[in-house]
């Protein structure tokens, strides 16, 4: 295998942004999203959590499909070296990052909604694939289908409930902590 490979697999990772970024923009589905949650960085929250689980809930198939052959799919490799997709995962999460540090899609008012949202959807797809592979940086070895390749699903649940909390959880604590909490009679 080639570096072919890794641009493939940055060629669908783009793909499949583009396409939810065009389904945000042109559709209903974006007029909801805005409609519903109001507030501009729970969007982001939301838009990242998305990502995060899709790309788990996709890099996990992918996986499963190598481990038993289904073609096309098969494991990076670079002269013999064997790619992990956590160093895919991390790329992104530094290319986020500085993007972040530059105000690229922060979110502020001077950002645009474009590029906020794909800074969000790559935020969620690198931070999925760095700890899928979470397992791997405890063990410093390949132990993704055995009985301690649990720490990454744990990372994964762990990590995804913080963003959907930031998400969806949000209003309730901003209520809880405003003391705006008032008593069903």
């Amino acid at each position: 295998m080639h570096w072919n490979d890794i641009w493939t697999t940055l060629l669908i990772i783009t793909a499949v942004t583009s396409i939810f970024l065009v389904l945000l923009h042109r559709t209903r589905l974006g007029s909801l999203v805005h409609e519903h949650i109001s507030d501009r960085p729970r969007r982001r929250l939301f838009l990242a959590s998305v990502s995060f689980f899709l790309t788990f809930a996709g890099v996990r198939g992918v996986v499963f499909c190598i481990r038993h052959n289904i073609p096309p799919f098969h494991f990076i490799e670079v002269r013999g070296r064997h790619i992990h997709h956590l160093v895919i995962g991390i790329f992104l999460l530094l290319a986020v990052g500085y993007g972040w540090l530059v105000e690229f899609g922060t979110g502020s008012s001077s950002s645009s909604v474009f590029a906020s949202r794909l800074m969000s959807l790559l935020y969620g797809a690198g931070a999925a694939l760095t700890l899928d592979e979470f397992a791997l940086w405890l063990n410093l070895r390949d132990v993704y289908f055995t009985p301690e390749g649990r720490s990454s699903i744990d990372a994964i649940i762990l990590f995804g409930s913080l963003l959907a909390i930031g998400a969806w959880g949000a209003p309730l604590f901003s209520a809880i902590a405003h003391g705006k909490n008032k008593a069903r009679s």
